[in-house]
């Protein structure tokens, strides 16, 4: 199924930090925290300013961001989490 967010809206999937950190220990699901770092799978057309030309967004496909823990809405789209959300709910875009 294909998905196209509207507006200024993006599509992003929730990248899974590793199951084990530096020391070897390797933290149960209970008690993972949602990851903050995403992939961009799809971008809205921009917002309208007042003036009704259409302002594009600064993000595309394919960028890797961080987003806040809770924000966002959750799909589920072919059995897959992916996350809705407004470009200015991203915090920054990861090089």
């Amino acid at each position: 199924m294909k998905v196209r967010p509207l507006a200024d809206r993006i599509l992003v999937k929730r990248e899974e930090p590793s199951e084990t950190v530096k020391g070897g220990i390797i933290i149960p699901d209970s008690a993972k925290e949602k990851p903050q770092e995403a992939k961009v799978v799809a971008v809205g057309a921009g917002r309208l300013d007042d003036n009704g030309k259409r302002v594009p967004l600064e993000l595309k496909k394919g960028d890797r961001v961080l987003i806040g823990k809770y924000s966002g809405t959750e799909v589920k789209i072919d059995s897959v989490e992916h996350l809705i959300l407004r470009e200015d709910d991203v915090l920054a875009v990861l090089e």
